[in-house]
């Protein structure tokens, strides 16, 4: 049986991209060295597959930022703006991904988004009246012939016309049926230039077709496809899909002349039931059996029993991951402090190779159930898990309903938390975190190698938090943070401080463009054993007659930033989360800390794709979990939450059940699209959108912030509106930070003059 891969992380094995695209965006290193890294990064992951044993290999799998944005140039869908500002081809790029703000222009970057319902973003493409799509760009191709020189036949991955059309922004009055004639017969000349290069498989990724479809949705795939496919040649075309099921356009792809279809058997609830019905026997069936997503290995059992019964489905199988393998970490090799009997448990990208090859012999082999391998596999799974802790399974057990419920409602605690704080119309704060400079991060990797004692490492911590309080003063901020110095990630660090978890070293996973985090992995049954945010509060409380916010992250999040246990249902582990972050939160309280923040910045990110499943999969426990963390504060305790990078227009109304006192979302990347939403849903909670987009360097001017402060009062209520960025700090500088909060103050001050004439 044949073995195909959807795509494969890029930032190599020690986060060598990432640095090297750092150091270029530093002025560092120059374009040329830069390429030669990518080369030699690329050239690997390629030799890496073949030597695991690996048919179908994807190319152009690659990128400097984000495949959707590659996409959009190689379409020719690159905005005036950035045309304008007259860069090399690789500059715009970034200027499109990180906005530019220097000699030849101050342009804000392209809005993003997160990738479906996992923790990677992508960068919106923006479709404009004079945007012609076409093919002009030859990224694809190049890296084709790259892996051809090297002896290694790949099959070219390339994101669809129809997934890149359903996540397109489009000016006004524009809809994705004024571009699907261009986009269409530039994906005819893609497959016609593959077909000269000598590609035998081309894979059009359309993760677009998991979600609900219309019938005009489907409609304008098919006709989009008809044209595409007719220009094929000898050249096969693979349709993959992933992170869910095609039920509402299955018959109709099945009908389309595709060579192969890839579908999810991990996330695509229905994915056997739509084989078994029909598939069509002229066709390659691409199953996706090994899940790309989480870092648990497979149960051979369980695929092998699920490959024979769609054998009986197809005379043509290929054994696929469910999705790119982007989203787990490169390789257990580099984990040198996870024990062995840890590692038995998981499969990172590598590792997932060899499940796929090993499981592709097990198919040809009448005693697989005889095969060693086999046999400890199923030992595995048939033995106890560790970390089972029977008085956490009891709690969560006994959890009752006036265990989420926080009283007094909403409209009494906000007339308290007025006179409690006295704070000016449109008061001002931040997210949370402050700059983590090199400093920083060095003195904590001494602190982890033992190079400076526990005093040593806590004292230069205090004197951050020190001048971190004294800039907010000076700036003129109304509700402060401690900067969060101590903290590497903001789920790692309290994972790390929680029973249940388990930490990689290197398990880097990329979230967008250089950033990467370190997902902790959910091992067992989680607790709180002793307090973990508080003595911080306290000390920064302590500086100031301000009100410092506690910062805390939330259980959702937490959990889906996480690599979460697949031998529990998600609900029971999100509840043993909340109740750890709900002993914190009583913590902080009884400390004096009287506005506690709890970010849940990762809830819309799980969101089934398909709207019939939003609440019995996934809303039935998020927000419960989200008040089970606070429903025990006092009235005049104010309960924050912060979300971001995700659409959550379509959910406001769960939002405001979550019952927080005040919310800030991001907001400056999409136009503050979401105030109409906030305005028709009547929204009660306090809210702060953000007015300006942290993830870019550039510095936003008080005007800049003043308009957005005025657009924003055109929908919401001053009583209810608080200023704020659009997240945390911490990957910004210095440099940056200051000014902007300078202009973010003075333009609160300006508005709120305003206000009071």
């Amino acid at each position: 049986m044949l073995t195909s891969v959807i795509g494969y992380p890029r930032i190599g094995a020690n986060r060598e991209l990432k640095f090297a695209v750092q150091k270029y965006w530093r002025n560092e290193i120059t374009s040329a060295d830069l390429q030669q890294t990518a080369s030699a990064l690329r050239a690997e992951h390629w030799k890496k597959q073949e030597a695991a044993g690996i048919d179908l290999i994807p190319s152009n799998d690659f990128s400097f930022y984000d495949n959707l944005l590659d996409t959009a140039v190689l379409l020719n869908a690159v905005p005036q703006r950035y045309q304008k500002l007259g860069l090399a081809p690789l500059d715009t790029m970034f200027a499109m991904a990180r906005g530019y703000q220097g000699e030849k222009g101050d342009v804000h970057a392209l809005p993003m988004k997160k990738w479906f319902n996992t923790n990677y973003h992508y960068m919106v493409p923006e479709l404009e009246a004079g945007t012609h799509l076409a093919l002009t760009g030859t990224k694809p191709f190049d890296e084709f012939t790259e892996a051809k020189a090297l002896g290694i036949q790949t099959k070219p991955v390339v994101i669809g016309p129809f997934t890149f059309l359903k996540l397109a922004w489009y000016a006004e009055g524009l809809s994705s049926h004024d571009f699907a004639a261009d986009i269409a017969a530039a994906y005819a000349d893609i497959l016609g230039k593959f077909a000269k290069l000598g590609a035998a498989w081309v894979q059009f990724d359309e993760p677009a077709l998991v979600k609900d479809l219309t019938a005009e949705d489907t409609a304008l795939f098919a006709s989009m496809y008809q044209t595409i496919l007719a220009a094929k040649g000898s050249t096969k075309v693979l349709l993959q899909t992933y992170f869910g099921d095609i039920r509402d356009c299955y018959q109709t792809a099945a009908a389309l002349p595709f060579d192969g279809i890839g579908l999810d058997f991990v996330e695509g609830s229905r994915s056997l039931a739509l084989v078994q019905h029909g598939f069509p026997q002229d066709k390659t069936l691409f199953a996706g059996v090994i899940n790309g997503r989480n870092i648990w290995k497979s149960r051979c059992r369980d695929v092998l029993d699920l490959l024979n019964t769609l054998k009986s489905c197809t005379k043509q199988l290929v054994l696929s991951t469910s999705c790119s393998l982007l989203h787990v970490p490169y390789t257990l090799k580099n984990e040198p402090t996870l024990q062995d009997s840890q590692k038995a448990y998981f499969a990172f990208a590598e590792e997932k190779l060899a499940e796929l090859h090993h499981l592709a012999q097990l198919t040809e082999n009448a005693q697989a159930q005889q095969d060693k391998d086999y046999l400890a596999n199923e030992a595995l799974f048939q033995a106890q898990r560790p970390g089972s802790n029977p008085a956490v399974r009891d709690k969560v057990a006994g959890l009752t309903d006036k265990d989420f419920t926080r009283k007094p409602d909403f409209a009494e605690r906000e007339k308290i938390q007025k006179a409690e704080f006295k704070l000016p119309l449109l008061p001002t704060t931040t997210i949370g975190s402050f700059p983590q400079t090199k400093e920083v991060k060095s003195m904590r990797a001494r602190h982890n190698k033992g190079e400076i004692t526990d005093q040593e490492y806590t004292d230069f911590l205090k004197k951050q938090i020190a001048d971190c309080i004294a800039l907010q003063e000076d700036i003129g901020l109304d509700v402060l943070v401690h900067g969060e110095f101590e903290r590497n990630d903001m789920v790692e660090y309290f994972g790390d401080h929680l029973n249940g978890f388990l930490f990689t070293q290197n398990g880097w996973v990329q979230s967008y463009g250089s950033r990467c985090v370190k997902p902790p992995i959910v091992w067992g049954d989680v607790s709180r054993s002793c307090p973990i945010t508080v003595d911080w509060a306290v000390y920064a409380q302590s500086l100031t007659k301000k009100p410092v916010k506690g910062m805390l992250t939330g259980p959702v999040t937490i959990l889906n930033w996480s690599f979460p246990r697949e031998d529990i249902p998600r609900r029971d582990s999100v509840m043993q989360i909340a109740l750890a972050i709900r002993e914190e939160v009583m913590d902080l309280e009884a400390h004096g800390i009287r506005i506690i923040q709890i970010d849940e910045a990762a809830l819309r990110e799980k969101l089934p794709l398909r709207k019939s499943d939003w609440h019995k999969e996934y809303l039935d426990w998020a927000i419960p979990a989200f008040r089970l963390v606070h429903s025990g504060v006092k009235a005049s305790t104010q309960i924050h939450t912060h979300m971001c990078y995700s659409e959550f227009t379509d959910i406001i109304p769960d939002i405001d059940a979550m019952d927080a006192d005040v919310i800030s979302f991001e907001a400056s990347r999409s136009d503050l699209k979401i105030l109409d939403a906030l305005a028709a849903a009547h929204f009660r909670t306090e809210t702060g959108p953000g007015v300006y987009d942290i993830h870019s360097p550039r510095v936003p001017s008080e005007k800049e912030i003043t308009d957005a402060l005025h657009k924003m009062l055109t929908k919401l209520d001053c009583q209810k509106l608080w200023v704020n960025p659009d997240c945390g700090l911490k990957t910004r500088g210095k440099a940056e930070t200051e000014p902007s909060l300078r202009n973010l103050t003075a333009a609160a001050r300006a508005v709120r003059k305003e206000l009071q004439q």
